[in-house]
């Protein structure tokens, strides 16, 4: 029957759950640092003329996770489905209805993008101002926004926190997607690669590994206990008391939630500000307008969306912005690649598969400007620079740091069932791929665009794209932010503009400026452009939603609702949480309108700090019943303190780096720490109350629900589960008689 066997294998599914994912991890493992390892020897070889070596970092390795998240689910669902004698479980029918609804709406709604963005190519066709055509993107995209927002508006607190937890995968894939791919990853990730070269497929690896990790070791686990955040979590995993020397007794899950909550502010408040920055330059650089006004008017649509609606509106607001940033994305990839004729490739619209040719123009490129002077030296764009500890220890930083950041596993609280949360983060990936596979494509038409047709030109006929970007200070010329000719000629101290030919080490392209710049260095309409730049905005604004969500959502569900007081009704919650996501967003607003010279350094320690701060916590927690709440909160200290430390002393404090290590990749230091004093701790310490271990067996344990099994079945496993406990009370009964009986034998 399907009660008795759902009651006889619980350890048995726990036990093929692990070597499942043990097994997945050291895949994963080996193929995240095992192919990178032997760059050098594989680049020697080609494939459609592409250095091998360079394409399994580029591509390869992060497909291949891909594929293993598509194995995973299906193991791992093969083993759910011997718990119910081979019965597949099945979505409940509204979630079916929302799917198909949410379909319709969103097709219905990237044909009319698509036709908007052609009407304003007819536009500028018939002369329509640039400047205009920037304008109506602006305002198209950020009035879409606000309008889901409005029309997602609730007031119940599972909406607002976990969009009542019927989001689709699919659906949450995108949302989670465009959550991730923040103004770095739109509009840093192809400068990155345009100014390393194969050093910078490190972030590539990094970034799309770590939802490995995310599917196999959290975000299931998370989901199957339900909470609305991460410091909930990690609060009620570690309950305890200790008693201190005057006598008075702490509760200990009420002080590592306050730890994960400080976690969780040091590692979003900078990100969410950087956000907020991208989207000043962004709106300042196509509507004109001043950037100070620009980073408040950026706050319009983020508002309107977490505000009224919450989690609900901000997952709905993410899908649209998913449509609209890789659109932006690929169609100028999908432009350039279709021009390309390198004897590899001839009008190939598959980006990621078209450049390989132009990888080798730029190796040949490299050694032409050396020879005609334009270069003294030139780093091979397809070589490692970095030692190979550097290039695995940031990569390692990123994959951890990923499956740590709170408003990205805040993201899997809004699936239906464990089940679909492990599915969104498959799909999560792939919508995260499309991006990142045309990355690298990206970086390398740019690359030998500037290499070809700028470096070795007189001043006289630079392209006004580097006047446009001196404007807003992301690109020089001779160490200036130049704005004309003229002042070109001035930089370079040259009397006349024909007799100079610009040299590779005059130019600098901030890598912030690549992607959105690429369109005009290709000479593609400004409508492209200003679709690039629409992307942008979509890309900032999304991870800003998501992050002030986050935030918001801690101090007033952890700090002020469990810590304060814990007795405040629904409404006055909710009235608390969205007071704060103003202040919030004011406050970031402000520190972004400074522009602060290192919030952009500041946002790749999230990571790190991230990684140490709350990994450690949340793997033991799950996978080792033996720790405790003094284990934790001892990690938690010593692994996110030791790795705070590492990086303001050696940005701020004149520190050297701790065996080269970049402070960047500052978490091999603290995550390492805080999982050996977690452990160590823990073995020192009484074991977690009994409660707590019963909460991580339920983690641990197949749940048949509602969504997976008929009323008749789910009846048959509570009579099972009746019958059971009946027969263990009369052995207990039984057992207690005997003993009774012997001792009072004896005693005669």
């Amino acid at each position: 029957m399907l009660g008795e066997k759902y009651l006889q294998l619980d350890m048995s599914y726990w036990g093929r759950s692990q070597r499942l994912v043990i097994q997945i991890l050291c895949i994963w493992a080996l193929a995240a640092y095992g192919l990178p390892a032997l760059v050098l020897e594989t680049n020697k070889m080609l494939i459609m003329g592409f250095p091998l070596g360079y394409y399994n970092c580029a591509q390869v390795i992060p497909m291949f996770f891909g594929f293993l998240l598509l194995v995973f689910n299906g193991v791992q669902e093969g083993i759910e489905a011997d718990q119910t004698d081979g019965k597949p479980a099945v979505e409940a029918a509204s979630s079916s209805a929302l799917n198909a609804m949410l379909a319709k709406v969103y097709v219905a709604y990237t044909g009319g993008f698509i036709f908007f963005v052609l009407f304003l190519g007819f536009l500028e066709a018939v002369g329509v101002p640039d400047q205009a055509i920037g304008i109506l993107f602006v305002i198209f995209t950020l009035g879409m926004y606000a309008a889901i927002g409005i029309a997602s508006r609730t007031s119940k607190s599972d909406d607002f926190y976990v969009a009542g937890r019927n989001v689709p995968p699919i659906f949450n894939g995108m949302a989670t997607a465009a959550d991730w791919m923040s103004g770095a990853s739109f509009v840093g990730m192809a400068g990155t690669l345009y100014a390393l070269g194969y050093d910078g497929l490190a972030y590539i690896i990094g970034w799309t590994g770590g939802y490995v990790l995310v599917s196999t070791v959290i975000a299931p686990y998370l989901r199957r206990f339900g909470s609305f955040t991460v410091p909930e979590f990690i609060a009620s995993r570690y309950q305890g008391t200790m008693q201190l020397p005057g006598g008075k007794v702490v509760e200990l899950s009420g002080v590592s939630r306050f730890l994960a909550t400080i976690v969780l502010l040091s590692c979003s408040f900078t990100y969410l500000t950087a956000q907020v920055y991208s989207t000043g330059v962004i709106v300042s650089r196509f509507i004109g307008i001043q950037f100070e006004v620009a980073v408040f008017s950026g706050l319009i649509g983020v508002l309107f969306c977490s505000l009224l609606g919450g989690m609900r509106a901000v997952t709905y607001t993410q899908v649209a912005q998913y449509v609209i940033l890789i659109i932006a994305y690929t169609v100028p990839a999908i432009c350039m690649s279709t021009t390309q004729d390198d004897g590899f490739n001839m009008n190939n619209p598959v980006d990621f598969l078209a450049y390989g040719g132009t990888l080798q123009q730029i190796t040949l490129r490299e050694k032409e400007l050396v020879l005609l002077g334009l270069a003294s030296k030139v780093t091979p764009y397809l070589e490692p620079k970095w030692r190979r500890v550097d290039f695995f220890a940031l990569t390692f930083c990123l994959m951890v740091g990923t499956a740590s950041l709170p408003h990205v596993l805040m993201r899997y609280f809004t699936t239906p069932s464990v089940r679909s949360a492990r599915r969104s983060v498959t799909w999560s990936l792939g919508f995260i791929l499309v991006l990142y596979m045309t990355a690298p494509a990206y970086a390398a038409f740019a690359k030998l665009e500037v290499y070809t047709n700028v470096i070795g030109t007189p001043l006289s006929v630079l392209p006004q794209w580097i006047f446009t970007y001196g404007k807003i200070g992301l690109t020089t010329v001779c160490g200036k932010a130049v704005t004309s000719v003229t002042e070109a000629i001035e930089a370079c101290a040259q009397a006349t503009s024909g007799d100079y030919l610009l040299k590779l080490k005059d130019l600098k392209i901030s890598t912030d400026a690549m992607v959105i710049a690429t369109p005009e260095i290709a000479g593609l309409p400004y409508t492209i452009a200003g679709l690039v730049s629409a992307g942008g905005l979509a890309a900032s604004l999304s991870t800003a939603d998501g992050l002030l969500l986050a935030i918001s959502n801690a101090l007033s569900h952890d700090i002020y609702f469990r810590l304060i007081d814990n007795k405040a009704s629904i409404q006055k919650n909710l009235m608390i949480s969205r007071v704060l996501l103003v202040v919030i967003a004011l406050i970031s607003a402000g520190t972004a309108a400074s522009r602060p010279a290192d919030i952009l350094s500041m946002v790749a320690w999230a990571f790190s700090l991230a990684a140490s701060g709350n990994f450690p916590a949340l793997c033991l927690g799950i996978w080792w019943r033996r720790a405790n709440a003094q284990g934790a909160i001892a990690g938690q200290i010593s692994g996110w303190g030791l790795t705070l430390a590492y990086l303001l002393g050696t940005r701020y404090g004149g520190w050297a780096l701790w065996g080269g290590i970049s402070n960047v990749a500052a978490a091999v230091f603290g995550l390492p720490v805080g999982f050996a004093a977690n452990i160590i701790v823990s073995l020192l310490t009484p074991p977690p109350p009994d409660n707590v271990l019963a909460m991580v067996d339920s983690l641990r344990d197949f749940k048949v629900t509602g969504e997976d099994l008929t009323a008749e079945e789910l009846e048959d496993i509570k009579e099972k589960e009746e019958a059971l406990a009946r027969t263990q009370v009369l052995q207990v009964s039984n057992t207690a008689e005997a003993t009774a009986a012997a001792t009072a034998e004896a005693s005669i």
